[in-house]
């Protein structure tokens, strides 16, 4: 029997309930971790985190169950919805420190650049699922699409929000690569990007420049902009093998690491769970990732395996980003962990991707015209 075939019910018994348990466990890690960064208490993190989840993981499984067709003929839809967020944004959007990312909503904060990750996904897809293995491989045929990139990375720059926009080029790079854009066309974009940084340089505004020079050398400003750098090595490292115990961070605990709940909630977690809880995080996200991987390869639309492979690499570029960040290995920038760190639009982009994901293997057996 088709999977169009079957009841709502049939479909949700059809999920992917392996790939949903551990989605699952790693909220639950995060619902864990917020709880030690108030101190043992739920409130003000960890009880609003775990309300979300449970607000959006029936619109997980909805997304999950809803024909892939639907999301086909409406992604340039969708696209554009998400586009004009992040124009209204600019001209309307909320102003904290310094930034202009959020637009107010019934009460709530929306961060349209979040929900770009996904939608540009959507877009490229599309276009690339109605284009021939030949036209791909024209330079003519590749100008729609990085249009539709450098508009909104442009837009988001704007805010200025350097993290996102480099995970929006990332996430469609890993489409083109996907799509069958040849190598060397990626070897140009990346020597030429290369060849602008001493240009680029001049365009980033001061806090940004110091994030970069304290990640080169943050014992130079150790009480300033390298402070949050060496508080985050000094509580991973003083986590040892084994953690000092949930709720015995001090780093967390003194609060002399910063933005615990959010960004630097991976740091928190290596001080109280040590190298093994550390690990055992990176090793589920693997899992997880590896899922994405396996759907991707299964699809048999061409748009469901770049939808597939594409919200995979949200996933993995914001694991890789905080990680790598709080570890030193990077400069800083904005990029939550997934399903751990504290955000409402962090958690609705993931659940979402989680959807999309969950809808390309249910249906990864149904064909996909070129033409909608």
């Amino acid at each position: 029997m088709s999977v169009n075939n079957k009841t709502i019910f049939g479909k949700i018994i059809c999920l992917n309930w392996s790939l949903i348990f551990l989605i699952t466990i790693l909220a639950s890690v995060g619902f864990a971790m917020l709880y030690s960064a108030a101190e043992g208490n739920f409130s003000p993190w960890a009880s609003k985190q775990m309300l979300r989840f449970i607000i959006l993981f029936p619109i997980m499984i909805l997304i999950a169950v809803i024909d892939i067709k639907f999301w086909l003929k409406t992604s340039y839809l969708i696209y554009f919805l998400a586009l004009s967020a992040l124009v209204i944004t600019e001209f309307f959007g909320t102003t904290s420190m310094g930034a202009t990312r959020w637009i107010r909503i019934g009460g709530f904060n929306i961060q349209p650049s979040e929900i770009m990750k996904i939608c540009i996904v959507f877009a490229l897809a599309r276009y690339f699922h109605a284009t021939s293995s030949v036209n791909i491989h024209k330079i003519l045929y590749l100008i729609p699409p990085l249009i539709m990139i450098i508009v909104p990375v442009a837009l988001v720059l704007k805010q200025p929000d350097l993290g996102t926009a480099l995970i929006i080029l990332m996430v469609a790079g890993a489409v083109f690569f996907a799509a069958g854009v040849k190598i060397w066309k990626f070897m140009v974009v990346i020597i030429g990007g290369i060849c602008s940084v001493p240009f680029l340089w001049v365009y980033l505004h001061d806090y940004q420049k110091q994030r970069v020079l304290a990640f080169l050398n943050p014992e130079t400003d150790p009480l300033g902009n390298g402070y949050n750098i060496l508080q985050s090595k000094i509580a991973i490292g003083s986590g040892g093998f084994s953690g000092k115990g949930f709720l015995k961070g001090t780093q967390s605990q003194l609060s002399f690491l910063p933005e615990k709940q959010t960004d630097f909630i991976f740091t928190m977690l290596a001080e109280e769970f040590g190298f093994i809880g550390g690990l055992t995080v990176i090793i589920l996200y693997a899992i997880v990732i590896a899922y994405g991987i396996f759907i991707s390869l299964a699809a048999r639309s061409h748009f469901g395996r770049l939808m597939a492979i594409g919200v995979t690499n949200i996933l993995f570029f914001h694991i890789f980003i905080n990680i790598a960040m709080v570890m030193g290995l990077i400069p800083i920038v904005g990029a939550p962990l997934p399903l751990l760190s504290y955000g409402g639009t962090i958690m609705m982009t993931m659940l979402v991707s989680f959807g999309l994901l969950l809808n390309v293997h249910l249906y990864s057996n149904e064909p996909l015209g070129r033409t909608v």
